[in-house]
């Protein structure tokens, strides 16, 4: 019997995401529209509407459908939107943003990532992303603001580099803190110096790469 695909995304937004907490319609629509299975490594596709973190190579993963859900929720993106994003992965976060905003920047340090998730782009007809590898755990200046900056590997501090590069009114995401519990923040922008941050959500991810804690040495 062929997997119904259609039956395991009904099930991943209503058993697993809308009970987080995920109601914006808006969101639980792009979860439906945007074929998840498309951007999963084909030896994992049993898995792709699965309520885990998804291993995809690199000791990198896809995130859980859940806190993808709430991370496009509390970014609250809107059509005229700038987005840079922080981890492309295998591209399926980039394709949710894309279909809300007006164009996504995404940066990745493995080049085969932004090689498939390129493919997987152009299979679908996502014309408004620009792809890019190169090591962006601390800063990736484009001499550009951003109206939202989405980070999708953890850090060990706030992001004080992308938050400068975010737009009065600008939204960043982000994951901080050590396991087994890390906190999922929001920080908006809310004046040229004033910051306002709201802590969402306790999961756990895999550390963005060179963004792990420094060893601490003691003499």
């Amino acid at each position: 019997m062929a997997f119904d695909f259609e039956q395991a995304r009904f099930n991943m937004i209503e058993q697993q995401v809308r009970p987080w907490e995920v109601l914006d319609k808006t969101v639980l629509e792009v979860l439906k529209n945007v074929p998840r299975e498309a951007f999963v490594p084909e030896d994992k596709l049993t898995y792709a509407f699965s309520d885990m973190a998804l291993p995809i190579g690199h000791g990198e993963v896809m995130m859980p459908p859940v806190v993808e859900g709430r991370m496009l929720q509390a970014l609250a993106l809107q059509s005229g939107d700038a987005v840079l994003e922080i981890g492309t992965g295998t591209g399926f976060m980039t394709a949710c943003m894309a279909s809300l905003a007006a164009s996504v920047h995404s940066v990745d340090i493995h080049a085969d990532f932004i090689e498939s998730a390129q493919q997987r782009l152009n299979a679908l007809n996502v014309c408004n992303v620009r792809l890019e590898v190169g090591d962006a755990h601390e800063s990736w200046d484009t001499g550009n603001r951003f109206d939202v900056i989405a980070i999708t590997g953890a850090l060990s501090t706030d992001p004080i580099a992308y938050m400068q590069q975010l737009t009065v009114g600008g939204r960043l995401f982000c994951i901080v803190g050590a396991p087994p519990a890390m906190q999922a923040k929001l920080i908006t922008r809310v004046t040229e110096d004033q910051f306002v941050t709201d802590a969402l959500f306790e999961t756990c991810l895999p550390w963005l790469k060179g963004a792990e804690p420094k060893p601490r040495f003691e003499f």
